[in-house]
């Protein structure tokens, strides 16, 4: 039968990163098995008696296995004893994949660990199977996903889920490459431009642990700069792990990795990759074949061997935090890793979050950055519209969307080559309003915003679906429509006719361009899209910052910054910045002084006085106030915790409620999403994992009483408001 082996002591957690140990969970009673077991009643530790003839014998040495099993249910997130047969000891080795019955049922699951015996004293069930006896779940990678699990409040085996890719037999049996030597590289290479680079390189090759914030030039030279740390800290006989938010960050740095490593010496990790070839890079890794890699989101897991340098690129990126339970986020694993392993880090990006600053403020690691002057060698020109300076020239450039300057700007540039130009919308008109009264332009079945696709098509719902032809203005019963935001669609064709004769490209969800070349050309890109430029953009020109910094975000201003400063930093030093915002703007002056550092201080401490994250630490609630209001009453909540809320969770851009004529279930405000609200629950910073254990332990007594609704439970969500 199936049972509680009594949990092993669950690894200590980062607070502030400082280590906190956590308290063992309470036994639970296991899940009941056959009417015969439950009439045999127990049996003891071990068996006495002889085994019937043609019966399993358990394995002489260490004959208790401990899995982690497979079961998405909180209240049985611990490990689970079962007996090893006899002709399974050889194949049953800690981290091999298992299959074992669970409640009745066959269940994959992890072997944790053999041990002599078993605290439960009732009857152990035997391992049905070994499905692979390949060790997968490395011993540092067990430890470290038990303890991001419980700093997120989530389960073991959901965290075991990202971190170990599924299998592949043909790739598992193909025999392990060889290690490749690696002599150190000469000199700090880009590390030079920065006057604490030397020394940062000199610790990880003498198997260090510097942690460091790294606020880099502008220019293309980050992914040199990354493969650089990584060669030293190879050179050094350690592992490297690279980070970074998308694909194309990943291609670029790991053309860096092959001119500074040469071949055969990384692996990149993506999610486009076909699962065996992943599984075969994942394994390589696993078996210490090579010890470098890059990757996204998923790679925080990469079972590197004696690792010793994580580095995360651009960590303000909304695509790093996982969008699966329980939604880690790769700044906080990776320096647990760090912290848990004694490896350096490096947590680089143009700009710098609040976050990062927290860690340095509170010494966990220190600042790299390069001194003022040469920043201002490297950094373009960069201005705003409607400066004092241009105003008397153009006094409508506070409110064009391409004013003058802008235009005059493109035109000089695009004499020397690319210009890019950064449009924060997407499509081609993304939200329309009535041509009269200015009301914004709705579906009547879901109340959906309406959007145009082209300038001949017809305007349609972007919830439903639903074409609008028909369309009348509900308040003055008008029926012609006016854009309220223009997208990159319809800025390219607007382009396109202001300067004729130029090639327009365009760059967004839809087809993203990698690179484009030296010629003069129009690259019309969403945030996060824009190509790299082979000689760097002539100019850039930021549009429709209102867009921007008018969201309804704890994090608009930093966000906006992040996405300035990154498309400003494709820019050739000699090139031209245009952003179109109000130069007066915290956010727009750090662009324009190329200040990160002083703008994220400054933010840290603003989030300090109002009680908001990274100064406290948050826990967000989503489900329906009954579910709510259950597991705050079963939490058992820290002292100082404060809860906020709960108030209705909206879909963005969507109105509260029905609107006229709008039936159920026909739009995505209707149904389950109308009648779901949303608690903040905040501590400070010390009380974060009491506060994670508490919504974990509650969580586990809604499970077991099994109930219906799940309430989604987010530690430090990027998103507050």
């Amino acid at each position: 039968m199936t049972n509680d082996a009594g949990s092993a002591e669950l690894i200590p957690g980062l607070d502030d990163i400082v280590p906190v140990p956590a308290a063992k969970p309470a036994k639970t009673s296991p899940p009941p098995g056959s009417a015969k077991e439950r009439k045999a009643g127990k049996a003891g530790k071990t068996s006495k008696r002889e085994p019937k003839k043609g019966a399993k014998r358990p394995a002489e040495v260490l004959p208790v296995a401990r899995i982690a099993v497979d079961v998405a249910l909180p209240h049985l997130d611990r490990p689970f004893d079962y007996l090893v047969p006899a002709e399974l000891a050889d194949k049953a080795v800690p981290g091999c994949r298992v299959r074992v019955r669970f409640a009745g049922q066959l269940v994959d699951g992890f072997l944790l660990e053999r041990a002599e015996e078993s605290e439960h004293e009732g009857t152990l069930r035997f391992l049905e199977r070994v499905t692979s006896p390949e060790p997968v779940l490395a011993p540092e990678i067990a430890a470290l996903a038990r303890e991001v699990a419980d700093r997120y409040a989530g389960s073991l085996y959901d965290v075991l889920r990202l971190a170990i890719p599924p299998r592949h037999a043909r790739v598992e049996a193909e025999p392990p490459g060889e290690r490749l030597e690696f002599e150190a590289p000469d000199g700090p290479g880009p590390w030079a431009d920065y006057p604490a680079g030397p020394s940062f390189l000199t610790a990880l090759g003498e198997q260090r642990a510097p942690r460091a914030v790294w606020s880099a030039l502008p220019g293309p030279g980050w992914p040199a700069a990354m493969a650089r740390a990584a060669a030293v800290t190879l050179a050094g006989g350690r592992g490297a792990l690279i980070v970074v938010a998308d694909w194309r960050d990943v291609a670029r740095v790991d053309e860096a990795l092959k001119a500074e490593l040469g071949e055969g010496r990384h692996v990149a990790l993506t999610a486009d990759l076909k699962p065996s070839e992943r599984y075969r890079r994942w394994l390589a890794i696993l078996r210490g074949t090579v010890r470098v890699v890059v990757g996204t989101r998923a790679a925080m897991f990469a079972p590197v061997h004696d690792l010793g340098l994580v580095v995360l690129w651009d960590d303000g990126d909304d695509v790093h935090p996982d969008p699966h339970a329980p939604y880690p986020h790769p700044r906080e694993v990776l320096a647990l890793r760090a912290h848990r392993t004694g490896a350096g880090a490096l947590i680089g990006g143009f700009t710098r979050t609040t976050e990062a600053t927290q860690l340095v403020e509170s010494g966990w690691a220190h600042a790299l950055a390069a001194d003022r002057v040469r920043i201002r060698e490297v950094m373009p020109r960069i201005g705003p519209v409607g400066d004092d300076a241009e105003l008397p020239k153009d006094a409508a450039a506070r409110s064009a969307r391409l004013p003058n300057v802008a235009f005059q700007a493109a035109r000089r540039a695009l004499e020397e080559g690319p210009v890019l130009v950064q449009v924060p919308r997407r499509g081609y008109l993304p939200a329309l309003a009535c041509g009269r009264c200015r009301t914004q332009a709705r579906c009547s079945a879901c109340q959906g915003p309406l959007a145009l696709r082209s300038s001949h098509a017809t305007p349609y719902c972007r919830w439903c679906g639903r074409i609008a032809g028909d369309w009348r203005c509900p308040e003055c019963g008008h029926i012609h429509i006016r854009a309220i935001v223009v997208g990159a669609k319809r800025t390219a064709e607007e382009l396109g006719r202001a300067f004729p004769g130029v090639p327009v490209k365009t760059s967004g969800r839809d087809a993203i361009l990698d690179k484009v070349g030296p010629q003069r050309a129009l690259v019309v890109a969403t945030p996060g899209a824009e190509p790299v430029a082979e000689e760097g953009y002539t100019a850039a020109l930021l549009l429709d910052g209102w867009a921007l910094l008018g969201r309804a975000d704890l994090r608009a201003g930093e966000e906006a910054l992040r996405r300035w400063m990154n498309a400003a930093a494709l820019v050739r030093p000699a090139g031209t910045v245009v952003v179109s915002a109000d130069g007066s703007l915290p956010a727009v002056q750090a662009l324009i002084r190329w200040a990160p550092v002083t703008f994220a201080e400054r933010e840290l401490a603003e989030r300090r006085e109002v009680g908001f994250p990274p100064a406290v630490r948050m826990a967000s609630l989503t489900a329906s106030p009954a579910a709510i209001r259950g597991l705050l009453a079963d939490a058992r909540l820290p002292a100082e915790a404060e809860v906020l809320g709960p108030v209705p969770v909206s879909t963005p851009g969507s109105v509260p409620g029905p609107g006229p004529g709008s039936a159920p279930g026909q739009g995505p405000h209707d149904g389950d999403d109308q009648e779901k609200e949303r608690a903040l629950i905040r501590v400070p910073r010390a009380a974060g994992a009491r506060l994670a254990k508490s919504l974990k332990e509650a969580q586990g007594v809604r499970s077991a009483r099994k109930v219906d609704e799940y309430v989604r439970v987010q530690i430090d969500p990027l998103e507050l408001l």
